[in-house]
């Protein structure tokens, strides 16, 4: 495994901001690491980076326990954080030189500066101070110095945080192409993100990881028992009518002729006949699928 955590607990004196989690994360996999604000992402993220210590539970990069071996871990690891730690006054070349001569590279340092620049598309503005550079390409820069030491594992903490939709998608793009060959855990809330990059998704909420897709086909579904069914009437069918309808688990009148019902089972002959009963017609009916939005406030509403 990449990335092995198990039982893993952290406090902040009486705060419980993780909760006796697990992950496992494969080599090769683009992982999805989705919750609202506050949900423990980046504590997390700290924590398998070696930024932050732990004292509860096991956390190993690449089979090594980080606790105990934190300089090689650091070489295994690249490293994103949310606010994109830059030097601004630096050049884009000079900035990644200073990073290449921190990882002790040698030799080998100009070859992989200039590698990197044209791998993440710095290339066009390599020549200017970071600090004129736009946000898209100053989180180009921060993918590049977490690309230095050509590492096993890549940690990326809300990478496309205040991107406009044309910097989005390069910077998706780019991510997915880096993430052929190594493993990526990318914390997000954005529910596109999701669909646009990873292949697997996990979904922390309040400390405690409370989801987690392999079969990104499966997200909508939410509950593989329920079935779901979208209805437009000719004529307003009235709620005590729809109330008698079997195996309902629940029912959305959307506006007075268009209803959501949810139930254990495929119900769609007891709609029909429901509405022949009551000399009402069906102009339309559907399965529908829950938004990834809504289910996201499902898993993570408390």
């Amino acid at each position: 495994m990449s990335i092995s955590i198990s039982n893993l607990s952290k406090k902040y004196t009486d705060q419980t901001v993780l909760n006796n989690i697990n992950i496992h994360i494969g080599e090769g996999e683009i992982v999805g690491f989705l919750g609202p604000n506050g949900a423990g992402k980046t504590t997390t993220m700290k924590i398998i980076s070696g930024a932050l210590a732990y004292s509860q539970g096991s956390v190993k990069v690449c089979g090594k326990e980080v606790a105990e071996h934190p300089l090689l871990i650091k070489s295994y690891l690249g490293y994103l954080p949310e606010h994109n730690p830059l030097y601004l006054d630096m050049y884009v070349r000079e900035y990644l030189h200073f990073v290449a001569d921190i990882y002790q590279l040698g030799k080998s340092k100009n070859q992989r500066v200039e590698e990197l620049i044209d791998q993440v598309g710095l290339r066009p503005e390599f020549h200017k101070k970071i600090g004129q550079l736009s946000k898209g390409y100053k989180q180009r820069v921060g993918l590049a110095q977490a690309l230095i030491p050509n590492p096993k594992v890549l940690i990326l903490d809300e990478p496309t945080t205040g991107l406009d939709p044309n910097q989005l998608e390069e910077i998706r793009t780019l991510i997915r192409e880096i993430g052929k060959d190594r493993t990526v855990l990318l914390s997000t809330h954005i529910m596109q993100e999701i669909k646009a990059i990873c292949n697997r998704v996990m979904v922390i909420n309040q400390g405690e990881i409370v989801a987690d897709y392999t079969d990104l086909s499966k997200i909508n579904a939410f509950d593989e028992n329920s079935y779901m069914i979208e209805v437009e009437f000719l004529d307003e069918m009235e709620d005590i009518v729809l109330q008698s309808l079997p195996q309902t688990i629940s029912i959305e009148c959307i506006d007075s002729k268009l209803v959501r019902i949810a139930s254990s089972n495929d119900i769609r002959a007891h709609v029909f006949d429901l509405a022949v009963a009551n000399q009402n017609k069906i102009l339309s009916l559907k399965k529908v699928e829950r938004s990834m939005e809504e289910v996201f406030k499902m898993l993570t509403h408390k």
